[in-house]
Order: structure tokens, then sequence, then C-alpha cells
């Protein structure tokens, strides 16, 4: 039987496909208006067009498409992973340019046709991304009303849109439509003047609610993932995976497995990987490789992990500091000393990583699951020593991101293989394979010394953060002396960690809001009175207050019995403040949690239905590094691999949830990530409020609660 085996210098031939390049696509598109925007000047000269769009990393551009029969089509180098830019965009669009919703198509994250992005996460798609886009669309609005001017024989003020259709204000029927300017023509401009934007008060689309305009096919199944394509001849792959993070392979012994038929085996370094167009002959196959390795494991594990933190060098720097902390302590009336923990959670997307990879002529093309299609372009880029250009990634949907899939190795891996094999390659990460290379959210610890006057006001705050990072550090409360200091070290951790849902704000919101809560208790004072007292950022305060109201708070000195928590913060320049009601068994330690309200100043919303489904999917995914989310391992090796020994919410944790989102005319911000910000604190404060007990560490587990429990008797 003959088997097959690729290696770096053995790459076979690969027949061309089908190519589709910016001027193709144009083509294929036929002819229309194309707006260009830029922020910013491009570099002229020799460097290509790739190039030039690599050469701003900061500037966000916006391509704009008007076809012939007055479509419009979008492109934005973001990508869509649930959190419904694929519908507020196109509200947005459609209202700048007074055209119909159902007329905007967009296009995303494609790296041939797109405008580069840093790519999705951040909450920056609407915050960031959004008015330079909005001022590509009004300078298109502005050159279609300047034809409009001229097809019509008048002047643009004498002119109004609506629809997409150009009309004279005084004689509707003199009109023409955007796709009859654009007929047969192909016009690419910049424009020297830069109209404004349309004012709130003309906002027509924008402000509401729409469902997700891809809902119905993520609900029927049509919607494609990445592991969804198929091709003809196309591998999968299963590569070899170290025991450990830090285990070296020394050797792989591939011969048993290649006397299986129709297997092909594949190596370039360290990579190893046998592939077959049936996933479970690859894996049996996979099965059979002897692989020896070395290891240097790092002497820690998730019981001792906090105190390597804290033991290690670290580099230590002030974020933010007002009065003298050392003086505020001393005239303090009450001094209060914590110490935070927090675990080592995985993002648990319910799809993988997931990549296909295939050459076209001598373009590598990627169909990748990830939340950066541009910085996977470079990483390939520099794997295979080509060009950007012959680099190509198009994102279709994702099934959740949440950080995790700002790193795209999976994307690597499938273009080495293709490249090797000449075969379009899928790699699809197991699950296990997916929890042992997570960038999981990092292990930290929050210490904090805070000081109140004998008014109840607080007077000193000294918060140390070690590796959560600084996001949500801020102390927000009206305090005279504070200082914050983050710590930080280079290879800390035992395996990879990296940017989590709202990142670093879900550790130091726990750690911030069990504080305040604890000195209210102290002083007797109610949660919400306390806060109040003490915040003056009337945006929190307007939160605070708005979910307050609608909880119908009253209130009660703690622990009330009543399992009420409350806790409020600021993450993508949006407020939040949260109060929720938990149930403890006392017998158990077991956490239900009954009710949840949530009120959210985002500035002004641009799809509510869409901004709630967010708020929702916040509370419920916080609900998870709240109560059971935490990795175990020992060194390199990672014991957590399934959702055996990993526990996500159910829909039966489900609470009843109540969202308030504050009428602004203000800038938007945003709006994935704040909601889950203070689910920590605010069950923890919840569980105090029903048991007396304080916990310092999450997840809150049932074991953690009882040990709580028996310390506070």
């Amino acid at each position: 039987m003959e088997n097959n085996k690729y290696y770096r210098d053995e790459l076979p031939e690969n027949n061309p496909v089908f190519e589709l390049d910016r001027r193709n696509f144009v083509k294929l598109l036929g002819g229309g208006l194309f707006i260009y925007f830029q922020l910013g000047e491009l570099l002229t000269g020799l460097a290509t067009e790739t190039e030039q769009r690599r050469s701003l990393p900061t500037d966000y551009n916006a391509f704009l498409h008007i076809g012939e029969d007055g479509k419009v089509t979008a492109m934005v180098g973001k990508i869509e992973m649930g959190q419904g830019i694929i519908t507020s965009f196109p509200q947005m669009i459609a209202d700048e340019l007074d055209t119909p919703l159902e007329s905007i198509k967009m296009v995303m994250g494609d790296t041939e046709l797109c405008p580069y992005d840093a790519g999705t996460w951040g909450s920056l798609s609407t915050r960031v991304l959004g008015p330079s886009l909005l001022a590509a669309v009004a300078e298109a609005r502005s050159v279609l009303l300047t034809m409009g001017a001229e097809y019509l024989g008048t002047k643009p003020e004498e002119l109004a849109i609506e629809n997409g259709i150009i009309y004279v204000k005084n004689n509707k029927s003199k009109k023409v439509s955007y796709g009859q300017l654009t007929k047969g023509r192909k016009i690419e401009k910049y424009l020297d003047v830069k109209p404004k934007t349309k004012d709130f008060s003309e906002y027509k689309i924008r402000g509401k609610s729409f469902r997700h305009a891809d809902g119905v096919a993520k609900v029927t199944g049509e919607a494609m993932y990445s592991g969804d394509f198929r091709m003809p001849g196309m591998l999968y792959a299963k590569i070899l995976r170290p025991p450990s993070h830090g285990a070296t392979l020394v050797s792989a012994d591939t011969s048993e497995a290649e006397k299986l038929e129709g297997i092909v085996i594949a190596r370039d370094k360290d990579l190893v990987a046998v592939l077959h167009k049936d996933p479970e002959k690859a894996e049996a196959a996979l099965a059979k490789v002897k692989a020896e390795y070395k290891f240097d494991e790092m002497k820690v594990d998730d019981k001792t992990i906090f105190k390597h933190l804290l033991e290690i060098p670290s580099e230590a720097r002030v974020i933010k500091s007002a009065g003298d902390v050392e003086s505020g302590k001393k005239n303090a009336e009450l001094i209060f000393e914590s110490e935070f923990y927090n675990s080592y959670v995985a993002h648990s997307p319910m799809e993988p990583h997931t990549a296909l990879a295939y050459l076209e002529g001598d373009q590598m093309i990627l169909r990748a699951s990830t939340q950066t299609p541009f910085g996977t372009q470079d990483g390939v880029s520099r794997e295979l020593g080509v060009e950007l250009d012959k680099v190509r990634v198009i994102p279709p949907f994702l099934g959740g991101g949440f950080g995790g899939k700002s790193a795209f190795p999976q994307a690597v891996e499938a273009a080495r293989l293709a490249k090797l094999t000449g075969k379009p390659v899928m790699v699809q990460w197991t699950r296990k394979e997916e929890f042992f290379y997570d960038t999981f959210r990092p292990a930290a610890v929050v210490k904090i010394t805070s000081g109140v006057s004998k008014s109840g006001k607080i007077s000193v705050w000294d918060f140390h953060e070690y590796f959560a990072g600084p996001r949500g550090s801020d102390t927000i409360y009206d305090v005279p002396d504070s200082k914050t200091t983050s710590y930080s070290a280079r290879d800390a951790h035992p395996f990879g960690t990296g940017a989590w849902r709202a990142p670093a704000n879900n550790t130091n919101t726990f750690a911030r809001e069990s504080q305040i809560d604890r000195m209210a208790v102290k002083l007797g004072a109610d949660p919400v009175d306390f806060r109040l007292k003490n915040l003056k950022d009337e945006r929190m305060l307007g939160v605070l207050k708005a979910v307050a109201e609608l909880w119908g708070w009253k209130p009660a000195k703690g622990p009330s019995g009543r399992g009420y928590g409350i806790a409020c913060g600021f993450d993508a320049g949006s407020y939040v403040a949260h109060i929720a009601e938990v149930k403890v068994d006392q017998k158990t330690g077991k956490v239900k949690v009954i009710r949840v309200a949530c009120a959210q100043d985002m500035g002004f919303c641009i799809n509510p239905e869409g901004s709630i489904i967010q708020m929702e999917g916040c509370i419920i995914m916080g609900m998870g590094y709240a109560l059971t989310e935490e990795v175990m391992f020992t060194g390199g090796d990672i014991h957590t691999a399934d959702y055996g020994t990993y526990q996500i919410p159910l829909f039966s944790w489900v609470p009843k949830i109540q969202t308030k989102i504050l009428d602004k005319n203000e800038a938007p911000q945003g709006g994935g990530e704040p909601a889950i910000i203070c689910m920590g604190a605010v069950i923890a404060n919840a569980i105090f409020d029903a048991t007396g007990a304080r916990l310092y560490q999450l997840p809150m587990t049932p074991a953690r609660v009882m040990e709580a429990i028996a310390k506070a008797k």
C-alpha cells in the first residue's frame, strides 16, 4: 500500500482554481458609485494597496459600493460573532444614507475586500469604527446629492432624499434614484470637504429595535461556520499534541499510522499531522503515533498559583494616584484590608477554533474562525514566508469568541499543512484541544486597603492588582487619597493567557465592589445608599438610581437575610449597575440566582433589542465565572478537558432578568461587555446578604461557600 508523506521540501504542484481580487469583485458587483473614506493620509509611491492599508494600523476605513439597483454593499474589517453588528451597522448606514435598511448588505472581515482592521474586540466596533463609517456614508450622501442636483438641473440645497430617491422639495415628481445616478458608471474619488453626520434628532432607523439579521439563518442551521465548508479532495488534519505545556517533542514515530489506508502524514519541524478525508480515521491513525517528549514544568498548580503570583519578581506600575494614601490610612476612622483571588477561566466558545486552508493558484485562502482576520493574514504570511497579498482570510460567522479567537494558531496550522500537501486542509480543534490551547483569563490577586471617615465617606483607597490587568481598576468612587498599582511579569503563568470578555474588569470589579460592601456593612449602611453617598460621577449615579428603581429597592442593613446584592462599574465607555437575588442552600453550599436587574448607560443605543440581548448574554455568562468556571492544572498539564470537568451555565440556571438602557443622546459606547463585569461581585454580595459569609475567591463553588459559612459562624 502506498501512503502519502509530505515534508517541507516535497511540495506537490497546485492547480489554480478561481481567484477573486478587489478588481474582480468590483466587476462581479457591476457598475456603481464607490466612495473611499480615509482618516489620515495614504502613503503613496511604490507601496502596494495592501502595504498602504497596513501602514496605518490604527486607521479605520469604510468602503461602500452603491450598485445600479440601488443596493448598498458595505465592507468593514470587523467580524460577526453574535454581538449583532451585522444588524446595527446597516441601521447606521441606512439612516445616514437615507436608503432602506433592507438595501444594505454587509461584507465583513475579508482581508482582500475589506479595509484593514486590528480586530473585533474591546466593544470597539460601534464606538470607534462607527464614527468613521458614518463619516464615509455622509460623504457618499453628499456626492450623490451633488450628482442628483446636476441630473435634475437644480441646486443641492433644493433637494431632499428619501429611501434612496433624490427629489426636488417643492416638486416630488422631479426625482432620481441612487441606482439611476450610478448606472453604468464607476466613480472613485476622495472628498476634500467633509460633511457633518446627522444629528440625533434626524435619526429614523437608529434607536429602533430590530432582530438580528442573521438570527433566522443561525436558528435554522443555514448559517455557515468554518467547519461547515467542504471542498473536493479536502483532508481533515489531526495533529500530534504534547501532554503538557511544559513538554517539548523529541521524536515521533509515524510508521504504524502510515500503514493505514488513505492516511497522509505531514511534518514540518514540530508540527506532526495525520490527515485523511474521514476525520475519525485520521483520529484513529493519530493514536498509533509514538511520541517522546522532554519536560520542563513550572512548579505550580491551581492550589498554589496565588502564592506563586505574589512571590515572583514583578514590575509595579502606578495607574492612577490622588492625594497621599499613607496619610489617608493614618487619618481614617476605620481601615479595611482584603485579599481577593481569581482562578483561570476558559473562553469555552461553542465553536472550537477551526480553519479550512486551500490554495488558489499561488494564494493561500483561509476560512477561519478568527476575531482578527488581518492579524491572521499577517501570521500566516510570516509563517509561509510569502507576501501579504498571497494570503486571504475570509471569516464566516463565529460561534463565539469572547477574546479567545483573537489568537489564530489553528489557521496557521491549516495553512502550513495545506502548503505541505497541496490539498484543502481542515483543522478543527476538539474540545480537549480547545481547553488545552485556550489563552485563559489569567489567575490574579487583588489586595485592597481602604478606610472611611467618621462621616461615612471613603477617605482612602489603596488598590493593588496582580496579573489581572488594569482595565476596570479605577476607583470610580470619590476618594481624596487613592492609588491604583498594577503588577506584571513575563512568563508568570504556566500556559498562555489573554483577553477574556471585558479583560481584567471582572476581576477588578469583583474585588472593588466586594470591598465597598464590606465597608457599608461595618458602618451599618444600606449598600445602595453608601454607594450613592460616595459617588460623584453623574452617569454612575444615574445607572445606580435606575437599577434601584427597576428593582424596587428598599434600604436595609446587611446582612439582611434577603439575599440581595448590589454592584456597579464601568467598561468600554458604558456605565452599569446590577442588583441580584440569590438563594443559598446552607447544607450544600449551592447557590441559585433568582433574579438579576441591570441598568446600562451606553450613550445613544443603536439597536435596543440587540443591546438587551447582549446584556442578558453577559449576565448569564457572568454566572459561570462567578459560580463554577475554573481551570484545574498541574504545571502545564491541563486537567480540564471537557464539559464534564468544566461547568458553564445551563438553561436551568437562567434567572429572571430585567434590563434598562438609559435614554441618552450622546455618542454610542460599547455594549458587548459591560454587563458582565459586575456578576462576580453582585452574586458575592448577595451571598453575604443571605448568609453573612464573605467570599474572596472566584468561582464561588459550593465547597468555598460552605467554607465561608463555617468561618462566619
